[in-house]
């Protein structure tokens, strides 16, 4: 499968304001995220994973090393306008990516700077809301909705230019568990029925429970690298990097190590519920 991010020896650190030679945030690292995959970026504070959200699309560029789009160097100053329109990002705060006072408005804000004729912008804006099912609250003021609203609105403004991939920093930080709930659902739909990559940094575990590979990072490189069960079953590894693993692995392991004949090998809660009830059952035999 074709790549649509890739990165060739990334290294990057911030500028000093002592003078100081700064600590690597990046260190030499090498990824490929492919074409029409959902790929969660996991890590500790500090680990570096918002510091390369923003190399996917050129907000930050390397200190050393490369990073690709579709081909193009982020660092060729004369494809930036280009990869910004396929790599859309999505934050932790709605507040800082809606600019307009009526939410339909705020949609149509980026087709608008990129040309469009009115007829398109209008398909576009409707079809954006309609994924993220805010079109209802199209006439709506923004700042009257909740988090969780914002944040369905932010993506659908960053859908109404067509990315190719969204890049998700940690969207759902500042959310309660209705409004994760609501984001990680629109996260899903994107993958499975627009054709849409997407890449989630995240510090909750159960938000990568869906997708198709888990990158793990820690100090700047990649610790871990595979499928959410691989990842997940490697409960030593992921302590080192100051990470949890989801409540279901955590009970399955639990009751492993208490004797119970239980694989590690589900995720979701009913898959864990099933994986007790055989267990216990073939325990009380």
């Amino acid at each position: 499968m074709d790549s649509i991010i890739k990165t060739e020896d990334l290294t990057f650190s911030y500028a000093s304001v002592d003078g100081e030679a700064s600590p690597l945030v990046l260190s030499g690292l090498n990824l490929e995220i492919e074409k029409g995959t959902f790929v969660a970026i996991l890590g500790h504070n500090g680990s570096g994973k918002s510091t390369l959200a923003k190399h996917f699309n050129a907000i930050l560029l390397p200190l050393g090393g490369h990073v690709y789009v579709n081909g193009a160097d982020t660092a060729d100053a004369n494809m930036t306008i280009d990869i910004r329109r396929q790599i859309g990002m999505v934050f932790q705060n709605p507040d800082n990516q809606i600019v307009a006072t009526i939410v339909e408005e705020d949609v149509a804000f980026a087709p608008e700077n990129l040309g469009y004729p009115p007829d398109e912008i209008r398909r576009r804006v409707d079809d954006a809301l309609k994924i993220v099912g805010m079109y209802e609250y199209k006439d709506h003021a923004p700042h009257l909705l909740s988090g969780g609203q914002k944040q369905r609105v932010a993506i659908a403004g960053v859908l109404a230019m067509h990315p190719k991939c969204i890049v998700f920093d940690e969207p759902t930080a500042m959310l309660d568990p209705r409004g994760r709930d609501s984001i990680i659902k629109v996260i899903r739909d994107l993958r499975d029925n627009h054709a849409v990559t997407v890449v989630l940094i995240t510090h909750h575990m159960e938000e990568a429970i869906d997708a198709d590979r888990i990158v793990v990072l820690s100090d700047g490189e990649i610790l871990m690298d595979g499928s959410p069960i691989d990842v997940f079953r490697d409960i030593a590894n992921l302590r080192k990097a100051g990470l949890s693993v989801p409540e279901t692995v955590m009970i399955l392991h639990d009751l492993k190590d208490d004797g119970f004949d239980i694989e590690l090998d589900t995720l979701t809660v009913e898959g864990c519920a099933q994986a007790i009830y055989d267990a216990v059952a073939v325990h009380d035999l």
